[in-house]
Order: C-alpha cells, then sequence, then structure tokens
C-alpha cells in the first residue's frame, strides 16, 4: 500500500522564538522563488520585501525575480544570508539544507506543505533554527499584530 499521508513536522520553535527569527533574519533567500505574480512564493517575497526585509531569489531557470538578481543555489550567493525560506517539493528539500549548512544561515523557513524532518534535524544538529509547515507571511502578520 502507497503511503499517501503527508510528512507532519516533529516540531517546532514555540512562537516566541519564530518572532526573533523574523526580527533577526532581515536577508532572506528565497528558494523556489517563482517570477509568476501568481504564486504564492512570489507574494511572500514582495511582502516581506515591503517589510523591510532584503529578499534574494535562488531558482536556476532565472536571471532577475521581483527586480533582484536571480542565484542558481545557495553557494552562488556571494554575500551572507540570514535565512533560507524552501518554496519546494519535499523531496528537494535535503541538498537545500546541506547548502544551508554549508554557507552557515541562521534559520531555515520551509513553507506550508514543507516538511523534511530528517533534514531539520541535520540542521538542528548545526546550530541552525527549523520553522516547518508554516507561513512566513502569516507569521509575521500574527507579530505585527502582537
Amino acid at each position: 500500500m502507497i503511503n499517501t499521508t503527508c510528512e507532519l513536522p516533529g516540531y517546532n520553535p514555540p512562537s516566541d522564538e519564530i518572532i526573533e527569527i523574523l526580527r533577526k533574519c532581515r536577508t532572506i533567500a528565497v528558494v523556489g522563488l517563482s517570477p509568476k505574480e501568481s504564486r504564492d512564493s512570489n507574494r511572500v517575497a514582495k511582502y516581506l520585501m515591503d517589510q523591510g526585509y532584503e529578499m534574494v531569489p535562488v531558482n536556476p531557470g532565472q536571471r532577475e525575480i521581483l527586480g533582484k538578481p536571480c542565484f542558481r543555489t545557495l553557494r552562488d550567493i556571494p554575500f551572507p544570508i540570514d535565512m533560507a525560506d524552501l518554496f519546494l517539493n519535499p523531496t528537494r528539500v535535503p541538498p537545500v539544507v546541506d547548502q544551508a549548512i554549508e554557507t552557515g544561515v541562521h534559520a531555515i523557513w520551509m513553507q506550508e506543505g514543507v516538511v523534511h524532518n530528517e533534514s531539520a534535524q541535520k540542521a538542528g544538529k548545526a546550530g541552525i533554527l527549523v520553522v516547518m509547515n508554516k507561513c512566513i507571511m502569516k507569521e509575521h502578520m500574527k507579530m505585527k499584530n502582537c
């Protein structure tokens, strides 16, 4: 029988830690950012830019998104990144988490529907904070209303 259920997060930081991540992580690489305005990744990235965050598009098929140069991978970004925000199929998460560990990000945020517990544990052991299956825009809006 095929398992058709989605993986659930084994752990997520409490709300106060999520707020702290959002306050401290100001430069965010959006991995899987779409150039299409109708896509969630594009709307979320635009929202975060409007809130004063520095967005760094990561999409190997694009040269520029939202007026910013686009990088093929996290490894290709020539400056420090605070957070990697993942808009990816969960099967594509492990190599991106490996790159995040190599490049020294402080946090990895997996958007709604993106969960990979094994990669989250690996990142946690490397000292990286991980949030899974949560929309960064929704969490930021909640923080603003506190």
